[in-house]
């Protein structure tokens, strides 16, 4: 009874000076933040990336009295509003009801790289860069075009060149409706 008492006596003095040798040290208030891939165009070209001209949609150019051998430029600016790089690329979309002349394998895009070097949004002359690609429409949609890595804040100014070559005259007074498209998957 008393090695009972005695073990009982010893285990209390032992937890006790082993509690008095313990100690803690806290991380608080860890914060995780996700990153963001987030696109956007300029509205107004020549207005720069003030958020108030930042869109995620613009409308369409339209071309009209295209010919056998057609091109037009359409001058757009992107930029990465997100926190996060990103792979750039473009794709075309449409519907084939609303290309019934399956005018879509006779327009041609290609994207260039513009240096817009006023800065004034205007596509002025010798600003057209290297080209990134020249594809149909429909091989636009199928396989899209890569437009490169882009880092937060980055600002990509593109030219989109619109051309046919040597269009067929059973094309004449035909019409087609395309939208294209620009994403980005982070890095």
């Amino acid at each position: 009874m008393y090695l009972a008492g005695l073990a009982v006596v010893l285990s209390m003095v032992a937890g006790v000076t082993f509690a008095a040798f313990t100690d803690k040290a806290k991380v608080l208030g860890s914060n995780f933040s996700i990153g963001s891939a987030d696109i956007r165009f300029l509205n107004d070209l020549p207005l720069g990336t003030d958020p108030t001209n930042l869109v995620d949609e613009l409308p369409g150019p339209t071309f009209g009295n295209i010919g056998q051998t057609w091109s037009a430029d359409y001058p757009i600016k992107v930029i990465n509003n997100g926190t996060s790089g990103v792979n750039l690329a473009s794709h075309a979309y449409y519907e084939t009801a609303n290309d019934p002349a399956d005018l879509r394998s006779d327009i041609n895009v290609e994207i260039f790289e513009w240096n817009d070097a006023n800065g004034n949004g205007v596509l002025d002359t010798g600003e057209v860069g290297m080209s990134m690609g020249k594809k149909t429409i429909v091989k636009w949609k199928t396989e899209g075009m890569g437009l490169g890595q882009f880092n937060p804040g980055q600002l990509k100014a593109l030219v989109l060149r619109f051309s046919t070559e040597n269009l067929s005259s059973t094309k004449q007074g035909k019409t087609a409706l395309f939208d294209f498209e620009f994403e980005s998957a982070q890095l």
